[in-house]
């Protein structure tokens, strides 16, 4: 067992006492620090099979066969490798989400990255972990970067080495909420790029890029571009939530 987990171990009463546990999406108490309730549990969407062989988009019980591809796909092939959700976008992943980004409740970050893991394909690849960066002045203003956190999390739980500083946003963007996928392209271009010492390890490696929401996808989109250009030879998006077309409006207004 290591340092720092006896140490979390042994002041667990203690923390407990003075923070009594509580479910960090509606505060109904919890047997232990950091788990969701009973409620919260059940209504969190994780996604299932058969799902879309490019994307991973679930299909549903009735879905097609495995090895479908779903018609996003078919019709405009992803740059990306495939996309790793731990749930879907929901009242109670949008809860979690707002709470660990807007709400600094960094102490999530492990719950998120376990739920993401669960989901991560189970290929052998050895990968480096790449968040999605933040500009700095969001970083400054916010203190930290959730997608970096979940990166760092996942980095330790030994699914690849980590990569914090490989992508730079170089100019500060509007919220892409609401914007058509032009007026996205627009913001984005030009915005993210390979940091010029972290090309020679990105060249001809494969990437697990990493993000809190994957809400339109523009975003990673621009990172995948960066990273592929830098030589990359797959980029797989692993995200806490995958919003899904019909709950891409209310996603938005929360990021």
């Amino acid at each position: 067992m290591s340092t720092r987990r006896l140490i979390a171990e042994s002041l667990a009463p203690l923390v407990d006492f003075v923070y009594p546990p509580r479910c960090p999406a509606c505060g109904e108490s919890v047997g232990e620090q950091g788990g969701l309730c009973t409620d919260c549990w059940s209504d969190l969407r994780i996604p299932g099979e058969p799902s879309c062989a490019t994307c991973q988009r679930p299909f549903g019980e009735a879905g097609p066969a495995h090895g479908a591809i779903c018609a996003p796909c078919l019709s405009n092939p992803p740059l990306h490798d495939g996309i790793a959700a731990g749930a879907l976008y929901g009242e109670t992943s949008r809860k979690l989400i707002l709470a660990l980004k807007h709400g600094r409740r960094i102490a999530l970050a492990p719950l998120l990255a376990r739920l993401i893991a669960a989901r991560l394909p189970a290929d052998g690849i050895a990968r480096i972990i790449v968040p999605v960066p933040l500009h700095r002045g969001r970083l400054w203003q916010r203190g930290y970067n959730q997608a970096a956190l979940l990166a760092q999390e996942l980095a330790g739980m030994g699914y690849g080495d980590l990569a914090v500083d490989a992508l730079v946003r170089r100019k500060a963007t509007p919220s892409l909420g609401g914007l058509g996928s032009k007026a996205r392209s627009k913001a984005l271009a030009g915005a993210i790029e390979v940091r010029t010492s972290r090309k020679p390890p990105v060249d001809g490696a494969d990437i697990m890029l990493v993000d809190d929401v994957l809400t339109s996808g523009a975003t990673s989109l621009a990172c995948t571009k960066a990273l592929k250009k830098a030589g990359a030879r797959s980029v797989v998006i692993a995200c806490f939530a995958r919003v899904l077309d019909e709950a891409r409006d209310a996603a938005g207004r929360a990021a």
